[in-house]
C-alpha cells in the first residue's frame, strides 16, 4: 500500500531538467545515495516558498542536490557545499561545470567539523541542508546554529535510519549503536533547543525541519 500511494503520489511530480535525470540514473549505477523523490518534492516546495538567497549544503555527494536547489533558487542565490570525500569531489566539480552552475556553487573540500567551525559568516545562510555522515550531524550543530540567519530553516536529511531509530540500541547491531545515540541525541538536542522550533517528519527516511527563532 506504502509503494502504491508513493507512485501514485510521485506521477503528479513534474519533469526535473534532464541533467538531473541523468545524475538521478548515475547515482543508481554507482550505488552513490542522493536525495530521495519524496525530499526532492519537499525540498523544491521550501526553496519555492522560503526563497533562501544564500544556502549551505553538508555533505555534497556527487553534487545532485547542490544543483537541485539551484534550479528552484531565485537568480542569484548563492550555494556553498562541502564534501570531504575525495572520489567524489572531482566528480561534483565536474557536473557544477557541465549544468553552467560552477558560479552559484561554491564547493568547499575538507572535513566538514574544521570547515564549518573556520566560516565567520555568523548568520549568513537563510537555509542550511545537512546531509553528511550521520552520526557527526551532533558535532555539527553548534557551528551549524551559529551560521543559521535569524529566521533561518535548517533541514537535516535521512534522521530515521530506516526505522532503527525507533528500535532500542540493543536491537541495532553493535557497529550501528554510536550513530543510532548520537541521532537520538541529535534529534533531542533540536526539539529542546530554545532557538528552533523543529518537527521531524516520516519523508523519505525522516527529515527534520528546524526553524531558527528571530
Amino acid at each position: 500500500m506504502e509503494e502504491r500511494m508513493l507512485t501514485f503520489i510521485h506521477s503528479f511530480d513534474r519533469e526535473k531538467p534532464a541533467y538531473l535525470n541523468a545524475l538521478e540514473a548515475y547515482s543508481k549505477e554507482t550505488n552513490v545515495p542522493i536525495i530521495r523523490p519524496q525530499m526532492q518534492s519537499l525540498l523544491r516546495l521550501l526553496i519555492t516558498w522560503g526563497r533562501p538567497m544564500r544556502i549551505l549544503e553538508v555533505g555534497t555527494a556527487i553534487g545532485f542536490s547542490a544543483l537541485f536547489m539551484s534550479e528552484y533558487a531565485l537568480e542569484g542565490c548563492q550555494i556553498t557545499t562541502i564534501e570531504k570525500y575525495e572520489k567524489r569531489i572531482p566528480v561534483a566539480r565536474e557536473n557544477f561545470e557541465r549544468a553552467g552552475k560552477a558560479g552559484c556553487i561554491t564547493l568547499l573540500e575538507g572535513d566538514a567539523a574544521e570547515i564549518l567551525a573556520s566560516l565567520e559568516e555568523d548568520g549568513a545562510y537563510d537555509l542550511i541542508f545537512m546531509d553528511a555522515a550521520k552520526g557527526q550531524y551532533i558535532n555539527f550543530l553548534p557551528d551549524i546554529l551559529r551560521l543559521l540567519a535569524p529566521s533561518g530553516l535548517l533541514v537535516s536529511d535521512n534522521v530515521l535510519q530506516e526505522g532503527e531509530l525507533m528500535e532500542s540500541k540493543y536491537a541495532v547491531i553493535r557497529r550501528n549503536r554510536t550513530i543510532h545515540n548520537r541521532m537520538r541525541e541529535y534529534l533531542y538536542q533540536l526539539t529542546h533547543c530554545a532557538e528552533l522550533e523543529t518537527t521531524i517528519l516520516p519523508v523519505a527516511d525522516g527529515v527534520a525541519l528546524s526553524a531558527k527563532r528571530g
